[in-house]
């Protein structure tokens, strides 16, 4: 299995932040990649709902004989990572804990904020996991769900993006946290405009380094890492792979070889 392609999956396009920290890290390894853009954003969904598509994402992997899935979608993270593990037979990556442990180091007054979307919020999973490690931390959680479609459509730059941003964010402004964890892998693409907001004395967390760190430790403890010379990469998407190609382009560069393909989940 060694050779064997890690799967990645997500709701969307925000999950290629974490591919691309797996080219980083682990050079060698091939990867599939599968975003689910046909019906982005999971955040708004029921719990039911996203449980439902992210059986039907793991398993599109899962039949592509992937060693082991990280699941780079803090929606599916927070309520169905349970789930996945009843029906995967390969090891399980997940976003939340690995950006929850860097944050706790990181903070030093104490003080973390939390953005994603409105299901990661609600399933109050960051501020238990954080609390769960040290309970003197106070932790302030704020629900962006319009961050998710500003990124997939290209807008990181744009005036109403900052808007929004700053409506968003001033009350962390206001509460003085030192630390923001990045709830949702879509964010890192709003990374300047959250900075720009926030102030450069706020330390933000991308969940994807350290996700891929913890990734790395698993392979190696199960004797999985890859030393294939000639990794290979797909992406497949259930919606507008013409949109998202021009995305995965700017993260991968000349890496990306052929076509971004279309599936459909019964696939």
């Amino acid at each position: 299995m060694n050779n064997n392609p890690i799967g990645v999956f997500d709701s969307g396009i925000g999950g290629l932040t974490v591919a691309r920290e797996i080219v980083k890290q682990l050079p060698h390894e091939s990867i599939i990649y599968l975003g689910d853009t046909a019906r982005v954003p999971y955040g708004t969904r029921s719990k039911e709902i996203v449980i439902k598509f992210a059986l039907e994402l793991a398993n599109f992997l899962l039949r592509r004989k992937v060693k082991s899935l990280v699941v780079a979608c803090n929606t599916i993270s927070a309520v169905a990572l349970d789930k996945i593990k009843n029906i995967s037979p390969v090891p399980i990556l997940d976003v939340i804990a690995p950006a929850v442990k860097k944050g706790v180091r990181a903070t030093k007054n104490k003080r973390i904020g939390v953005i994603g979307t409105s299901g990661t919020i609600q399933s109050g999973a960051y501020a238990l996991q954080i609390k769960k490690i040290d309970p003197r931390i106070k932790v302030f959680s704020v629900s962006c769900p319009l961050f998710v479609p500003l990124a997939e459509e290209g807008l990181h730059k744009h005036q109403a993006t900052r808007l929004i941003a700053k409506d968003y964010l001033d009350e962390l402004v206001r509460l003085k946290i030192d630390t923001l964890i990045l709830g949702c892998t879509h964010y890192p693409l709003l990374y300047d405009t959250i900075t720009e907001i926030l102030g450069p004395k706020v330390t933000l967390i991308d969940s994807a380094q350290p996700t891929i760190e913890s990734l790395k430790k698993v392979l190696e403890e199960k004797g999985l890492i890859s030393e294939n010379n000639n990794p290979t990469y797909e992406f497949y998407v259930t919606d507008a792979p013409g949109r998202v190609y021009q995305v995965t382009r700017r993260f991968f560069g000349s890496k990306l070889k052929g076509k971004i393909k279309k599936v459909s989940l019964g696939d």
